[in-house]
């Protein structure tokens, strides 16, 4: 199962024809709680490489974080028995907070982060249920507006802020879906200090009328790290380029790109068949030294 270029071609497809309304009413959750396991359109899971990290050590679990009047769930890690931690804000792929993710935000505490990831999807549906992919992105990713997952995230990181985090050593990563978002809450939050994105697309939005983030790329101010695959059609290498000098245009000369020549789409997954070790544990190598390195 890959999320690149099929995903992404079935989303434009999608949204050519569909217009979905900006969801910002906090009422009506539809998830309200995180489910176990991985998430159904993934299955079977390439069981010989899924990484587990314990939670020796670590305090780690579902919270609701509150949004005006409602909640959502999201999955937090961290050291035990510590607090003033630098907090990572880690983004869904498109298939939500699955194990995966939860791994991801253990494997982050366990290098000293507060690290917590939202159920970005909580009010369209629940993404861990759906067999379909194209339903999947149908139904619930292309109805998902960027305006609403930036209060989500800002959400999410005052959430932190209040649960053991520093507000002032904030970062951002994700994957795919959530390699995007991350670069396009970078551009949103002038606060933010560092963001690792991970295959996001840079000259595309999934939902109608949201920008591509190269229309946004003069707003981001912390250095970014982007990783990418050099035998990822759906994100041509000419995209991540154009992004990196339109940083470098704005005068953000912190920023780097990196791209595996070998690697498809979705190369830190794990758990599934796209899965490349090399550029997966050289790029989280280069991820967890990049937020050390920016949050302190």
């Amino acid at each position: 199962m890959d999320d690149s270029k099929t995903l992404l071609q079935s989303a434009r497809l999608e949204l050519d024809s569909l217009n979905p309304p900006l969801r910002l009413d906090r009422r009506g959750f539809v998830k309200t709680s995180l489910g176990a396991g991985f998430a159904a359109a993934v299955l079977p899971v390439a069981a010989q490489t899924t990484i587990t990290t314990d939670t020796h050590g670590l305090d780690a679990g579902e919270a609701k974080v509150p949004f005006s009047d409602a909640a959502m769930p999201a999955y937090y890690a961290r050291p035990a028995g510590k607090t003033g931690l630098a907090t990572i804000l880690v983004v869904q792929e498109v298939f939500g907070v699955h194990e995966y993710i939860k791994d991801v935000c253990r494997r982050f505490a366990k290098q000293g982060f507060l690290a917590v990831a939202p159920e970005l999807y909580a009010r369209q549906g629940d993404p861990a249920k759906y067999t379909d992919v194209a339903a999947l992105m149908k139904d619930v990713v292309s109805k998902v507006a960027d305006a609403q997952v930036m209060g989500d995230l800002d959400a999410a990181a005052a959430w932190a802020a209040r649960n053991g985090g520093n507000a002032d050593k904030l970062g951002i990563t994700g994957f795919c879906w959530g390699g995007r978002a991350a670069l396009m809450y970078a551009a949103h939050n002038p606060k933010l200090k560092a963001a690792v994105a991970w295959y996001g697309p840079t000259s595309r939005a999934y939902h109608q009328g949201d920008k591509p983030v190269l229309d946004v790329a003069a707003n981001i101010k912390a250095p970014v790290l982007g990783l990418y695959g050099g035998a990822d059609a759906g994100i041509p290498k000419h995209t991540i380029d154009k992004l990196d000098a339109a940083l470098k245009a704005a005068g953000n000369t912190r920023s780097e790109f990196v791209t595996y020549p070998d690697a498809p789409h979705a190369f830190h997954a794990d758990y599934r068949s796209s899965y490349h070790k090399p550029a997966a544990e050289d790029g989280w190598k280069r991820a967890v030294a990049w937020f050390k390195r920016n949050l302190g």
